[in-house]
């Protein structure tokens, strides 16, 4: 391959790319609400002349370029988060801003300028001759990530029934190649009491009370969980906190939390809930325990219910997807750094539920993701959308 071709192919086409990421930004596009920012996806990628562009019943945008065998996908997220207080925020999140090096923006990082970069890449396969009878490239815009990660690649396996041989997750990485992150889980305790006349609180049985000392507890076992030397501690941290009360003038007679449980590799949902349930507190209040379901609508309207248990997933270093990364941008800009993202990805379902491999190079930074003035890098969608490129020959050489 000519690499520097590749390169400048990119680089020609950052004015292109620039643009295609500030609308996507100007579009606001939180889970479930996603369809307007895929219909433009969806434009871009008929107007770059990809071979075949589909958009599934749960609402996610599937491109295809080429006709080969082997069948290479490149996923981004295309939901973000909401914006939080826009105090903390100094400038418009949709209106976003651009300077020479970045673009800003709610969804620059994450990870709008995955997509942009993925789509692009593609587009620089087909410019410059790279496809061939060896592979297909898909290129996915995966709605309701942030809500329910994976979800979306439950149903393109199960219902579309699309199996790629591997899947490039293009989150933002921080310029480094990912192989693997700790899975979560949300976990709800509940407790319940018995309510009385706030005036004369020994009547009653105050949940609030005891979901104090759970609550303790809960705070106390985080120190205490499992340690893998490549994917670090398990975490677990109380995120939501609910009662129930007659009045502001009554004894609580139910109280609940949510815990947001991060699972390193040898940690699973069972053992996570195991170590709720055998909390003294717990079982002298005979608290409730359980995993959250997820059933919300996507944009379509489609319910496609799952469990919120989302699993670790790692893939050795010597991997051919891995190596092939790694060679790649080698060729290209130097040898990467190998590590591993501090969040979770579409990768929980692809490796974690199914098995197929997954590595991960983004445009951005994970710090950017779900923080106010968030922005992305130009430099980044150019390097990117080269490694994409240049990626499946070396995989299939």
């Amino acid at each position: 391959m000519n690499y520097e071709a590749i390169n400048q192919a990119a680089n020609n086409y950052l004015p292109q790319m620039t643009k295609f990421l500030r609308d996507l930004i100007a579009i606001p596009s939180e889970s479930a609400e996603e369809e307007l920012v895929i219909k433009r996806i969806e434009e871009e990628m008929k107007k770059l002349d990809f071979d075949k562009v589909e958009i599934d019943p749960m609402g996610n945008v599937l491109g295809y370029m080429g006709h080969g065998e082997t069948l290479i996908a490149y996923d981004a997220h295309i939901d973000n988060v909401g914006l939080g207080e826009l105090c903390n925020w100094n400038f418009d999140p949709y209106e976003g801003y651009e300077t020479e090096e970045e673009i800003g923006g709610r969804g620059a990082s994450d990870q709008l300028g995955g997509i942009v970069s993925s789509v692009y890449g593609a587009k620089i396969m087909k410019d410059l001759g790279l496809l061939n009878d060896k592979f297909t490239v898909l290129v996915t815009g995966t709605v309701q990530e942030e809500d329910c990660d994976g979800l979306c690649w439950q149903y393109i396996i199960n219902e579309d029934k699309v199996k790629p041989e591997f899947v490039v997750i293009t989150e933002p990485t921080d310029n480094k190649i990912y192989r693997g992150h700790r899975g979560r889980m949300e976990i709800r305790v509940e407790v319940k009491g018995i309510s009385c006349h706030g005036s004369a609180p020994e009547r009653g049985d105050n949940a609030i009370y005891k979901m104090a000392d759970i609550v303790q507890e809960v705070k106390e076992l985080n120190d205490k969980l499992h340690y893998d030397p490549f994917l670090g501690k398990g975490t677990l941290a109380v995120s939501q906190s609910f009662y129930n009360s007659p009045s502001r003038c009554a004894v609580a007679d139910m109280a609940a939390i949510s815990i947001d449980r991060r699972l390193t590799d040898g940690e699973t949902y069972l053992s996570a809930l195991d170590e709720i349930k055998a909390l003294p507190s717990v079982q002298k209040y005979n608290a409730e325990v359980t995993m959250y379901t997820y059933e919300r609508p996507s944009w379509t309207g489609l319910v496609y219910p799952t469990e919120c248990y989302f699993p670790t997933w790692v893939i050795p270093e010597d991997h051919p997807a891995c190596t092939a990364m790694v060679e790649a941008h080698t060729k290209l800009y130097g040898a990467p750094i190998v590590d591993k993202w501090t969040f979770s990805t579409n990768g929980v379902s692809i490796m974690g539920r199914y098995g197929i491999p997954c590595i991960g190079f983004g445009p951005g930074r994970e710090k950017e993701a779900h923080a106010p003035n968030e922005k992305t890098w130009k430099q980044d969608l150019v390097r990117c959308a080269a490694v994409y490129a240049a990626m499946p020959n070396l995989y299939c050489k």
